[in-house]
């Protein structure tokens, strides 16, 4: 199924309103691309956490206030948690290797990822708080910031793209089969009849 679509220049072209693949293929493609999400969130997730582990070696980290000290903890607590989402995907496609339930695999990891980027923001904007904490001894300045921060990840994150998504009309759930594409209902009503094109009756 096409649309024409009109272009600057007013020629009229044609485009595809969809990807004519199987429940395979498509699944297969999800997980590609989730696979590259899960790549960029790990690698941040994975230097912050590190990061935050070395802290506690510290002799400083003995002369923070108790507040500091269980603000540290939380956040460790949530990075570790943030890592433990990101990579369950690697467990799950071990798990579900061979069994023929690669949809519901990619359905499973995408979850476990979202959950993952909301804990990777939550680790970063406490780790944020701590650091200003400690770095300007001003707890009412620190907390604005931090929240700041954390106000300007749920709109880069979530409210943009939502917005972007409804300025193009798109659609949160999975595109609709067109017909002829594979596992797509065929159009109802009767079919056409065709034929050699029809011939001028002789003068």
């Amino acid at each position: 199924m096409t649309m024409q679509d009109t272009g600057r220049n007013g020629r009229v072209g044609h485009r595809r309103a969809g990807r004519r693949e199987s429940p395979e293929e498509r699944a297969d493609r999800r997980w590609s691309d989730l696979l590259q999400e899960v790549r960029v969130a790990q690698t941040g997730s994975q230097v912050l956490f590190g990061f935050l582990l070395s802290v506690v070696f510290m002799p400083r980290f003995t002369q923070l206030a108790d507040f500091d000290q269980g603000l540290y903890v939380a956040t460790v607590i949530l990075g570790a948690l943030a890592t433990g989402s990101l990579t369950a995907p690697v467990a799950y496609h071990r798990i579900f290797a061979g069994r023929r339930l690669k949809p519901q695999l990619v359905d499973a990891a995408a979850r476990l990822v979202a959950i993952g980027l909301i804990l990777l923001a939550l680790t970063i904007g406490s780790a944020l708080l701590l650091l200003l904490r400690v770095a300007t001894d001003d707890s009412a300045s620190s907390g604005w910031i931090a929240g700041a921060v954390m106000l300007w990840f749920a709109a880069s994150w979530l409210l943009l793209p939502v917005l972007h998504l409804r300025r193009h009309n798109g659609r949160s759930g999975p595109p609709s089969a067109e017909p002829g594409a594979a596992g797509a209902d065929p159009p109802a009503g009767p079919r056409a009849v065709t034929g050699p094109p029809a011939r001028d009756p002789p003068r």
